[in-house]
């Protein structure tokens, strides 16, 4: 009969399907996505562990009336597939194509635009709270990974949830990681639940076995439930979830849909609200995604045959210079710490937990926990290190602002992922770093240019008795040949010139020295500037660049809006200083997934556009 796949060419299509053939489609979904994931990159072992979990929801929901919010996004791929998305997979995250994540412009199909962690019960309850006032009947789900659950907006989402008085479907997607393997109080306690897999089988089995009696089968059911409940308190406490005001169901098997389609049928005809606990394995179907889920999380394109190590690159990213130059510093130094938030392969401080495991801390995804988790070390003479991707530390605002620097305590925040990341889009791109820190009184904030900068910057900070944030950007570290020692808020000059002035932040020199090269090669003599500090700046350099130039242009990759540039303008503004002042920077948008080449070049901030810029200036 061909490919059962084929037949899926619009949503509800699976609901027309005959279910004997659904294990078949599995099948057929996973070599899909291994297919076309191994060539476009992408996020393969959530997806690939969510495939049953996805085709049992849509077998028993109608899109886009009914309403799933998938927690982050990372496991929807099976989902645009199953809503009639298959041929924009070859596209999949690139420049102009399909996104990776849930996104509502895309198909009405996608009911929540997701991309960061423990958001899908916030989202999903207000989507049902605005069903209740609207007199809907649609159904609505929240699928969240056990990972998520320990994020503080989950548990302060379930602490509302009891609120609603009608159907309410929580889906915990549990195969003990995240993107590492899950760490802290709420994975002990999902360990004992996992464990309960024996007991709700023996429970439906008996509720089954005594309605079939003749007359007074569904009396002995009821007659029965108390001392069940007095069973079930002995063997699975799940008391927690009920607490809450919501009924638990579960462990069920992640991977038998005819076991989760009778569930979920039912479960729908619940007044109140439900969770189902749903077991999974992350990376189901491709051993290598099984056994190292980590690896498989997040990954470019790869062979198949070979895995995703085999597209290892061997030049050291400015993640590895800083995960060598923390180790080092500790080895030195017992006071210092290592924090994250559920990362520690992604940030670099795995090298960190395999020399110093006493010393090093995952306290799961949980940004704002992290962040005054390190100002309580701080307070008692350690020196944190905090490690989070740019787009991460924005969920921690608060407590950056008012737990740390209020006090003016020591904390170093490492911030990987500065600047443009590619292909994970919107969500993922760490461009506002610059502004909300550069607004905090007591933040210094480093931007340093290539891999040895950022060793020296590393070593300085550890002279700054207050809070310091280094930024970085994701992939190759650059290297450079030029070396000055660091001075608290004086910037670099790379090259000296006339007329114009180009003053670059952090990874924007690798792009800028390309256009300066180009501008030499025409004879263009310019002055080339390491920013080096984003706070405090070199005022004093300002000031002098008037002396000899007529034009400062400044190049950084972030959002324009209190960046950089906008301090620096603002400065020769009041100064009165006879400069022409020019950010080129990101002008109030959000930067959807491509290449970060791509970006570039369509952000006017690639080194061609950055040399006609030049040129111009100087006519």
């Amino acid at each position: 009969m061909g490919k059962i796949l084929d037949k899926i060419n619009k949503p509800n299509d699976v609901r027309r399907l005959n279910k004997k053939y659904y294990k078949k489609l599995a099948e057929e979904i996973r070599e899909f996505l291994l297919e076309n994931v191994s060539q476009t990159g992408g996020h393969l072992a959530s997806n690939l562990g969510a495939v049953e979990l996805t085709i049992a929801l849509h077998s028993v929901m109608r899109f886009p009336k009914d309403q799933i919010v998938w927690d982050v996004g990372h496991q929807a791929y099976t989902h645009k597939l199953l809503t009639g998305r298959r041929e924009e997979f070859a596209k999949m995250r690139q420049l102009g194509g399909m996104s990776g994540f849930p996104k509502r412009h895309e198909s009405p199909c996608d009911s929540f635009d997701t991309g960061h962690s423990s958001t899908s019960i916030s989202a999903a309850l207000g989507m049902a709270t605005a069903r209740k006032l609207n007199g809907g009947k649609e159904k609505i789900v929240a699928v969240i990974g056990d990972g998520a659950l320990t994020g503080g907006m989950a548990l302060e989402a379930l602490n509302n949830v009891s609120q609603l008085k009608e159907n309410f479907v929580i889906i915990l997607n549990d195969n003990n990681m995240s993107i590492s393997e899950n760490v802290g109080g709420m994975s002990n306690y999902l360990n004992k639940l996992r464990v309960g897999e024996r007991y709700n089988e023996f429970k439906v089995d008996v509720e089954h076995s005594l309605s079939k009696i003749p007359m007074v089968g569904n009396t002995l059911v009821r007659k029965v439930k108390n001392t069940k409940d007095h069973v079930k308190g002995l063997l699975l406490d799940s008391s927690w979830f009920d607490d809450w005001g919501i009924t638990y169901i579960g462990p069920v098997d992640g991977h038998n849909m005819k076991e989760m389609i009778s569930i979920f049928e039912r479960a729908f005809k619940i007044n109140h609200p439900i969770l189902i606990h749903v077991k999974t394995v992350k990376g189901k179907g491709y051993l290598p995604a099984e056994e190292r889920p980590a690896l498989y999380h997040g990954v470019g394109s790869f062979d198949l045959e070979e895995g995703a190590e085999g597209n290892s690159n061997k030049a050291p990213s400015y993640t590895d210079v800083f995960s060598k130059k923390l180790v080092s510093m500790a080895e030195k130094d017992s006071s210092i710490v290592a924090i994250t938030a559920a990362m520690p392969d992604g940030t670099g401080l795995s090298r960190f937990q395999k020399y110093y495991p006493d010393r090093f801390f995952d306290v799961g995804i949980a940004e704002e926990h992290a962040v005054t988790f390190a100002a309580g070390m701080a307070v008692k003479g350690l020196k944190p290190y905090l490690s989070v991707y740019s787009s991460f530390y924005q969920r921690a605002y608060d407590q950056i602002l008012h737990d740390v620097c209020l006090q003016n305590l020591p904390v170093r925040f490492i911030i990987d992922r500065a600047g443009l990341v590619g292909q994970d889009g919107e969500t993922h791109q760490g461009v506002f770093d610059i502004s909300f820190l550069s607004a905090m009184p007591n933040m210094t904030v480093l931007a340093p240019k290539d891999g040895n900068e950022l060793e020296q910057a590393m070593e300085f900070a550890d002279t700054i008795d207050g809070p310091v944030a280094i930024r970085f950007g994701r992939g190759k570290a650059y290297v450079s040949d030029q070396w000055e020692a660091m001075e608290l808020g004086k910037a670099q000059v790379l090259q000296t010139g006339e007329k114009v002035a180009l003053l670059a932040v952090g990874g924007m020199v690798e792009e800028c020295a390309k256009a300066v090269e180009r501008c030499s090669q025409d004879g263009i003599n310019i002055s080339f500037i390491n920013a080096r500090f984003v706070k405090p700046f070199d005022k004093d350099m300002i000031r002098q660049l008037q002396k000899k130039h007529s034009h400062l242009l400044i190049v950084e990759e972030g959002i324009k809006q209190g960046g950089f540039g906008q301090t620096v303008e603002a400065f020769v503004e009041e100064e009165k200083l006879s400069l022409n002042v020019e950010t080129m920077a990101i002008d109030d948008c959000f930067v959807e997934h491509g290449t970060v080449p791509e970006l570039r070049k369509r952000l006017g901030l690639d080194a061609e556009t950055i040399y006609n810029k030049v040129k111009e200036r100087m006519l």
